[in-house]
């Protein structure tokens, strides 16, 4: 025991190094006052928030500068995710990442649309050499903007280690001003087995909280037995915004010893969607909260410091214990909840009986199911338990249990389509339906022959569908054979249902034009200081393709002096 506790003792030492992050070496990448609509490590959904959201008031085109000197190492422009975003890489073996960009900077823009151009693609990745884009702490490297899958305008920005790992800017000294600590609006009891019960039931169980005049909380005292989890929700607020963002670190104590600890310093990109087992999934899909618990039902996770109990409660019969749950902001503002359980075994328990099916899943070994048509390929480790799976097949529907389960990894969903006419099979694909309307949803469709599969991360009803429809094309700010000689800019709306847009290839005079595309409003924007139309009559052709394969072309003249 005392060797188990030197080896803790030491890598919490070795892990935890409280001054190794430097706190003058980047600077804030804009020039306002810093606040933050989103923290670091901020629950999301599949994953972790890698950086931090700076608002920008609602608005695009502030100024956005270099964190300390480098080189741009990345640029990535795409129309989810990021949208557009540069990678600066630093002497000290850092990088900074600004993501959602309006447009980068005049030299960089240039470089870019240089590279877009070539490739004849608005998506576009390129990684320069350390020669080809230097910049100075402080220089203007792009302006801030809504791009990709950002809500509202905003800077969200990174610091990354020499491993890829992102890291919490605040470590480095990004200044934020919060003298509020966090709140708790949920608590909850789980019984982790079935003899143990929480207030004489064996499901989970949600706490009365009660707030205290100091901010902090105490529960209502509860009476339990045999091995128990806690979970909790709350979240940050920092003063100058009224967003609720994510804590920095949360402690659990029995008895007055540690239990358990959540520490968001630091995470890896492969690890992130583990924030599935760490919280309560089925919760979360359910009702849209985020529970998270308070113990390491075997979860890779390296937020999750090591504890000898993995921050479980073992109750006994007629003891009393003094649990307590410590959640911290950045700045250190603590609170504290308190709860008193009583250990009274009952023996008259009723525990949940457990659905099963003919489908037994054991999450280490690999599993085929297969019906009529339709098979579905399990790997290995593609789930973090065992579980009764319900599957059944009616016509083209499968119903694969449901979507409150987690996946850990992708399964792979397969339909033969041989009985489909020929022309049919062009334009078939596999949907996720959704909602209490099962709505269909595109998932991502690869046919071989006769063989048509998907591969996703989401349980839940699929069917095949069938899209016949080309996309729509029309004008957004100009009209056929209109001058146009004072805009600056031409925009397009395209639209497709119901696979949705896969590409598309837009030319002037028979020249590829770049053509900016921003899914969120259906918009393609072309900019005329490319200065890649310098004629006075143009004839403008642009094809849009959807997933499947349908297509639409729109031609129209225009004249510009």
């Amino acid at each position: 025991m005392r060797l188990n506790l030197f080896i803790l003792l030491l890598y919490s030492i070795i892990a935890y190094p409280q001054s190794n992050y430097p706190q003058d070496y980047f600077v804030n990448p804009l020039e306002i006052p810093t606040s933050l609509s989103g923290t670091f490590a901020e629950l999301r959904s599949n994953h972790f928030h890698s950086g931090v959201d700076i608002k920008t008031r609602q608005r695009q085109g502030f100024k956005v500068l270099s964190a300390a000197s480098g080189f741009v190492s990345r640029i990535k422009v795409s129309f989810f995710g990021y949208g557009k975003a540069l990678y600066i890489t630093h002497p000290n073996g850092y990088t900074t990442v600004y993501a959602h960009l309006q447009k980068f900077a005049p030299e960089i823009e240039a470089y870019v649309k240089k590279h877009q151009y070539e490739k004849e693609s608005y998506e576009i990745e390129l990684f320069p050499k350390a020669d080809d884009l230097k910049v100075s702490q402080g220089d203007v490297v792009a302006f801030s903007g809504n791009s990709g899958g950002s809500l509202a305008p905003h800077l969200h920005f990174e610091i990354r280690d020499n491993q890829e790992r992102p890291l919490n800017p605040m470590l480095f000294g990004l200044d934020v001003k919060d003298t509020t600590p966090p709140f708790v609006t949920a608590l909850y009891a789980y019984p982790m087995d079935k003899t143990s019960h929480v207030n004489h039931s064996n499901a989970r169980q949600k706490l009365r909280l009660i707030p205290l005049q100091n901010g902090d909380y105490s529960v209502e005292n509860i009476e339990a037995f045999g091995k128990i989890g806690i979970g909790v929700v709350t979240n940050d607020r920092q003063d100058y915004a009224p967003n609720k963002n994510g804590v920095y670190n949360i402690q659990t104590f029995l008895n007055g010893s540690q239990a358990y600890e959540l520490d968001f310093r630091r995470f890896s990109f492969d690890e992130t969607r583990h924030i599935n087992r760490l919280i309560d999934y089925e919760h979360y899909k359910k009702k849209k909260q985020y529970i998270q618990k308070l113990f390491n039902d075997e979860n890779p996770l390296s937020i999750i410091k090591p504890s000898l109990s993995d921050g479980f409660l073992v109750i006994k019969d007629s003891a009393d214990y003094m649990y307590k749950i410590k959640v911290n902001d950045f700045k250190n503002n603590p609170t504290w909840i308190t709860m008193e359980i009583k250990g009274i075994k009952n023996d008259s328990l009723n525990p949940e009986i457990q659905k099963t099916t003919p489908y037994f899943i054991q999450a280490h070994q690999a599993t085929t199911l297969k019906e009529g048509r339709v098979s579905v390929n399990i790997f290995k480790d593609s789930f973090y338990d065992d579980f009764y799976m319900d599957f059944e097949v009616h016509n083209d529907t499968l119903i694969l249990h449901d979507d409150t389960l987690p996946v850990k990894k992708s399964i792979a969903i397969s339909y033969d389509i041989s009985n489909y006419k020929e022309v049919d099979k062009e334009r078939l694909y596999i949907a996720n339906l959704l909602g209490y309307s099962k709505y269909p949803v595109y998932s991502a469709s690869e046919r071989k022959g006769n063989q048509l599969t998907t591969r996703t991360k989401n349980l839940g009803t699929y069917a095949l569908a069938i899209d016949t429809i080309p996309p729509t094309i029309r004008p957004g700010n100009f009209k056929d054979k209109q001058w146009v000689s004072n805009y600056q800019y031409l925009k397009i709306k395209i639209d497709d249902t119901p696979s949705g847009i896969s590409n598309y290839r837009a030319t002037v005079n028979g020249k590829w034009i770049l053509m900016e595309y921003d899914y969120k409003t259906k918009t393609l924007t072309y900019n005329f200081n490319d200065g890649i139309i310098t004629d006075t009559k143009n004839n403008l052709k642009l094809n849009v393709t959807d997933n499947v394969g349908n297509s639409s072309t729109f031609e129209t003249l225009f004249y510009r002096k």
